[in-house]
């Protein structure tokens, strides 16, 4: 017994985690794609298999691409603000100054509170008459805006409370970046004459490219799967004018109750998913070899 523990010591110790992920992944995955393949309505009748039926209506119908385009233009809009955003705001606080800690302790607080309560306070910063937002607007002299309400600006305003919670997060990443990068380039570059402006240029940019392209990543990841903040500010709308994929999901899932359908919905948005980091990763490998 002794010896045959000893010789599989390596599969004892990673048993619990792979017992856990085909409990917790791959069997909600296999069951959730059987499931697509079928209609189902949570009735006592039991699914029926229907192939391919549940694929095809979505592809075919208006709503599952507006809710297709929505999600990326939200993920990739919030994504290239907050890269933007982010990477000014490494370089701040990168540099040595007086209450640097205490500075990026109070950046952090917005990624610390929950997507639901966020929610909740914007809500009451874009209210239309008593707001913050628009008492602000007016004492620059600007016109109120219906942040919520109408279909041309709901996206924009959440895309504006995407930015404002998870641009830390990018800065963070990009911050650990500057890091670790050498001072040899720096100090050769200083004794060249280089400006400042020619430092980050030709120096810090290219030495930390790998790094802000792995931040948006696994930003623009996040944002695609964006759903608490939508759903407890819009429920999608107005007129489904934010309703993503994972907010049509939810509704046809739970508020149509066509499991077999929004499990096909969950299918085609992990393609989605998946498709996007694809991309990303070979954007992110040509960056490395750019500056290689």
């Amino acid at each position: 017994m002794k010896n045959w523990l000893e010789k599989h010591i390596t599969f004892i110790f990673i048993a619990p985690i792979m017992l856990f992920i085909l409990g917790m992944v791959v069997f909600p995955l296999c069951y959730t794609l059987y499931l697509s393949f079928t209609e189902w309505s949570m009735g006592v009748r039991a699914p029926k298999f229907i192939g391919l039926e549940n694929y095809k209506m979505l592809l075919k119908d208006e709503r599952f691409w507006r809710a297709e385009w929505r999600t990326l233009y939200l993920a990739i809009g919030s994504m290239l603000i907050e890269v933007v955003l982010g990477l000014t705001l490494a370089i701040f606080l990168h540099r040595k100054f007086a209450g640097k800690n205490i500075a990026k302790t109070l950046f952090l607080l917005p990624m610390i509170a929950t997507p639901i309560a966020i929610g909740m306070v914007w809500l009451l910063i874009y209210e239309p008459t008593l707001g913050v937002a628009n008492y602000l607007l007016k004492k620059i002299g600007l016109s109120p805006i219906l942040w919520l309400v109408t279909r041309e600006t709901v996206l924009n305003s959440i895309i504006l409370i995407e930015v404002w919670e998870w641009t830390p997060m990018v800065a963070l990443i990009i911050l650990a970046g500057l890091a670790g990068l050498p001072s040899d380039p720096y100090e050769s570059a200083i004794v060249d004459g280089a400006s400042r402006i020619q430092i980050f240029f030709r120096i810090t940019l290219p030495l930390i490219a790998p790094t802000v392209v792995v931040a948006a990543l696994l930003r623009l990841i996040d944002a695609l799967k964006t759903f608490d903040i939508i759903y407890s500010m819009t429920q999608g709308g107005p007129l489904f004018a934010s309703e993503t994929l994972n907010i049509l999901t939810y509704n046809i899932t739970f508020g149509y109750l066509r499991m077999g359908a929004g499990s096909a919905l969950v299918m085609l948005f992990l393609a989605t998913i998946a498709l996007v980091s694809a991309l990303m990763i070979l954007i992110r490998r040509t960056v490395e070899r750019i500056y290689q």
